[in-house]
């Protein structure tokens, strides 16, 4: 089968067409025949770093996670799932796992469910990690219905899902963008947009809470960018974030009280630990999904499996809106 591969790491690696054997399905997984994928952040650092990352695969390294398709076999031990289901999921491209940049993977069915029917394939293929991440990162802050909830990075790929899911279980979410096309995403998906080249945070923390804070603050861009969460937390406020690489003055979470909720999707993947959790989760999606709880924003350029360096470009540049997706039929 076609395959597309880095042969070695750095930030001029190259993807290289290849034909690999196709896999066989075994005890516990699913065979899925691959209509798109779609590209995160994630992968363009492995493709940039390498081993600098503890869960880079050996080269010639097989990468993407995020995967749409069908299920063509079924392993051993596997209920749940026939011939011809389509499904959607976030299971290889790290560690020993090979990634969908390819036409078929054979993937652990924990990691997986099936897809929301009133979304393409190319819709699913966005939102398993971003999806999952802003589930997790809501539920572990206690989201309920009432509270008041600042997303930073609203318009991004978790920041778009966290905003609607948040809205979804009954908050009042308000978010955070840079320009005029992501405030107005914002807006058309229900949340108040918010500036933050131009408002301060004291000044949309007194418009929108009254000077009290937020009862959830979910942080998609962290790093220092946690300070000004910190700054606009509730007392005894819950801050879930994705980035912590990075040092900070925890000072302002702790004269505040602050509950720091650190969301690393990938746990499962690389520590075969609660895989179950992800089913569950992307099964809950999927309700929710159908009962018209989120949309999916796609990237307005499309991408063949070929074009899949000019795929991770394009999210590199940081010129689009929306997932990058590859169609693989």
């Amino acid at each position: 089968m076609k395959a597309m591969l880095i042969q070695a790491y750095g930030e001029d690696a190259k993807f290289e067409a290849a034909e690999v054997a196709k896999p066989a399905v075994k005890a516990g997984h699913v065979l899925v025949k691959i209509a798109a994928s779609s590209v995160n952040t994630v992968d363009t650092m492995i493709r940039n770093m390498g081993k600098e990352l503890p869960l880079s695969p050996e080269t010639p390294a097989l990468l993407g996670m995020d995967f749409a398709g069908t299920v063509e076999e079924v392993g051993e031990g596997v209920d749940g799932y026939a011939v011809g289901d389509e499904v959607y999921g976030c299971a290889g491209g790290l560690a020993d796992l090979p990634g969908t940049l390819t036409e078929y993977i054979v993937a652990d069915a924990q990691l997986m469910a099936k897809k929301p029917s009133n979304l393409s394939m190319r819709e699913a293929a966005a939102l398993p990690l971003v999806a999952i991440t802003a589930y997790e990162g809501l539920k572990r802050a206690g989201i309920s219905a009432g509270q008041k909830v600042l997303v930073h990075g609203g318009s991004g790929g978790v920041g778009h899902v966290a905003v609607q899911l948040a809205k979804y279980w009954g908050a009042e979410v308000v978010a955070t963008g840079g320009g005029e096309k992501q405030l107005a995403l914002i807006n058309e998906l229900g949340a108040q947009a918010i500036n933050y080249k131009t408002e301060a945070v004291e000044d949309y923390v007194a418009a929108h809470t009254g000077g009290a804070g937020f009862d959830i603050v979910f942080d998609s861009v962290g790093g220092q960018n946690l300070l000004k969460s910190f700054e606009a937390a509730a007392l005894n406020g819950n801050v879930a974030t994705t980035v912590t690489l990075c040092e900070l003055d925890l000072s302002g979470a702790h004269f505040k009280g602050l509950s720091l909720h650190v969301v690393f999707m990938l746990i499962p993947m690389l520590h075969n630990y609660q895989r179950g959790q992800h089913h569950a989760i992307l099964s809950d999606l999927a309700t929710i999904a159908e009962a018209g709880g989120f949309k999916v924003v796609l990237d307005e350029n499309r991408y063949s499996l070929e074009q899949a360096g000019e795929a991770h470009a394009r999210l590199e540049s940081g010129q689009g809106m929306g997932k990058v997706v590859i169609d693989h039929e």
